[in-house]
């Protein structure tokens, strides 16, 4: 067995030589919490439906995860039957045909997210996936600082959030001289990909137009990219380790200390903030990331979707299991008991979530948007990651760095499509 690829030993220990192929499987990956959620939920959808769900608990890992599905599909076995994956995965599944159309099992849409079931989860037109939960950028910020330094109101634009950060930084490190402005993902890798989609979206920007034609090296995002980088090295509200170790947790882990006025994040954070001890339980407030003065606020669409493998051989009951996990009720309860974001408008005004953090993160979900759902998307991101950092590093200026990435990534569409 020394000789054989770990991920196809994997594969043959899940999905094989089980002898449960009369029930149906169920791919999903998470903590023991979750894991426990779900063993619930299959055993209350059995006593409602009369049919068994076998539960495949996939790695910790996204990209072991990623590796377990796309081996199972590649094969065209018939297991798993439904799946539950990250949203950057979408693109590639679809184009490979893996995913079966949810068009004629009578799934009604339309209590989700609209702009994630029509940008994320449709593909030539047919619904191939809904959002399970879901994650999407936010913008922290300290309520009591803003209140203190006269500011009736969080930024609107990213502007007004570098004219209050220069000022409340200024003024808070007379006491303390670790204090930020302003903290955010700028590494090298795909957390940076997500801040400068939105950067450049709420400038008028992005990665592709409507026709799926590279537009990285536009003037709206070398704009949006000149100020993620004047952050860093000429306003200085961004640490300047920022495009070298600056990830989530980083960002988390200054804002939670009470070291950051502003900080740019997923959802988690919030409930992290929140926790019994922390020194920024109640200081802090959560709204839609600022746009520049001609755009709008974009978020960076994040979570893990369920959908139905073309190769199951269970499809109407796979079908039955993916309207119950995405029931108004479970969708519900995952919120309560898991803190997950749902993917359903409907259950954000439920008496449990319609106040408080739930009910703020509604509005972020509504301006979300995914990252390209195309089958290169990993190679491409790759390129912009390379090309962002060293431009926010000042390597090189950003219209030098995008005009390089554009030229890649022309090339990486050319080879796939030969």
């Amino acid at each position: 067995m020394k000789n054989i690829p770990l991920l196809i030993i994997i594969y043959l220990l899940i999905f094989t030589g089980c002898g449960q192929k009369n029930n149906l499987s169920f791919i999903v990956g998470g903590t023991a919490k979750t894991f426990a959620f779900w063993e619930k939920t299959i055993k209350d959808f059995k006593e409602e439906t009369g049919i068994d769900v076998r539960m495949i608990r996939s790695a910790t890992q996204t990209e072991m995860r990623k590796q377990q599905i796309f081996i199972a599909l590649r094969g065209r076995k018939a297991d798993p039957d439904v799946m539950v994956m990250d949203i950057a995965w979408i693109g590639q599944l679809s184009a490979s045909g893996w995913l079966e159309s949810l068009n004629n099992y009578d799934i009604d849409t339309s209590a989700f997210f609209s702009n994630i079931v029509n940008l994320a989860d449709t593909y030539n037109n047919q619904i191939i996936g809904l959002p399970l939960f879901i994650d999407a950028g936010l913008l922290y910020y300290r309520k009591d600082l803003l209140e203190k330094y006269g500011y009736p109101d969080p930024p609107k634009t990213w502007g007004r959030l570098s004219e209050m950060a220069l000022h409340i930084q200024k003024e808070e490190r007379r006491n303390n001289p670790d204090f930020w402005g302003f903290v955010w993902q700028g590494a090298q890798y795909e957390g940076l990909v997500c801040n400068a989609l939105e950067f450049f979206g709420s400038a008028g920007g992005g990665f592709f137009s409507n026709d799926n034609i590279p537009i990285v090296d536009s003037d709206e995002n070398i704009q949006a990219l000149q100020f993620m980088a004047n952050c860093i090295n000429k306003e200085k509200i961004s640490p300047p380790n920022t495009y070298t170790d600056m990830k989530e947790e980083e960002a988390r882990f200054i804002f939670h200390n009470g070291n950051a006025l502003f900080q740019r994040n997923w959802p988690y954070a919030g409930n992290r903030h929140n926790e019994e001890g922390s020194p920024v339980k109640g200081l802090f407030g959560i709204t839609v990331l600022p746009h520049f003065p001609e755009g709008k606020s974009v978020s960076t669409l994040g979570g893990w979707h369920v959908g139905i493998s073309r190769h199951s051989d269970r499809k109407k009951d796979a079908a039955a299991f993916v309207k119950y996990i995405t029931s108004h009720e479970v969708q519900k309860d995952m919120a309560v008991e898991l803190g997950l974001n749902p993917g359903r408008v409907d259950v954000y005004e439920s008496e449990e979530l319609k106040s408080g953090f739930f009910g703020a993160l509604k509005e972020v979900f509504l301006a979300a948007v995914p990252r390209p759902t195309v089958p290169y998307y990993a190679q491409i991101s790759l390129v912009l990651q390379k090309y962002l950092n060293d431009a926010i590093a000042g390597n090189q200026s950003p219209g030098k760095a995008l005009k390089k990435a554009q030229g890649e990534i022309k090339e990486i569409i050319k080879t796939y499509e030969k």
